[in-house]
């Protein structure tokens, strides 16, 4: 399967908390970006995972209406810039046992971006991510664990 890491796209600094900071102008052309390089490069994403915050919302809003298929969507509580990567590891391990999808996609924050790609592969990388940056992970569903192929950024996706 493959698992596909992303962090929103670039967000507003001011806002009355941190779960309302909405995209910018940038951050919303840097998530379609991303999604048209998903389209291109991904097999179809099966389900795409949300945390409820604003940013990674309309993140996924954005990627959403360039990927050309509809892929399911669900709203996470649990990948907050804060959360457990050990918790989304658990819950996608007993998410594989029940469905067979061959690509995912989590779109959340920093820090819980390089955590979850640490937790999720056998070599513990931890990638720093620019906005709207997407980690493509080769994930193993019986031994539970993955290797990173590649980071990429937006501006990597333009050339």
């Amino acid at each position: 399967m493959q698992i596909f890491v992303m962090r929103h796209g670039q967000a507003a600094m001011v806002a009355p908390e941190d779960s309302l900071r909405p995209l910018t102008e940038a951050g919303v052309k840097e998530a379609k970006v991303t999604g048209q390089w998903l389209a291109k490069n991904s097999p179809p994403i099966d389900c795409v995972f949300v945390s409820p915050y604003i940013r990674a919302q309309q993140t996924a809003d954005a990627v959403i209406s360039q990927l050309g298929a509809a892929a399911k969507r669900e709203t996470l509580s649990f990948i907050t810039p804060e959360d457990s990567a050990k918790a989304v590891h658990d819950y996608l391990d007993g998410l594989c046992s029940e469905k067979q999808y061959k690509a995912i996609l989590f779109v959340s924050h920093m820090p819980l971006v390089s955590y979850l790609v640490a937790e999720l592969t056998s070599d513990n990388a931890m990638p720093i991510f620019q906005t709207a940056s997407v980690a493509k992970i080769d994930y193993d569903t019986e031994k539970m664990q993955g290797q990173l192929l590649g980071l990429t950024s937006p501006s990597d996706m333009y050339t």
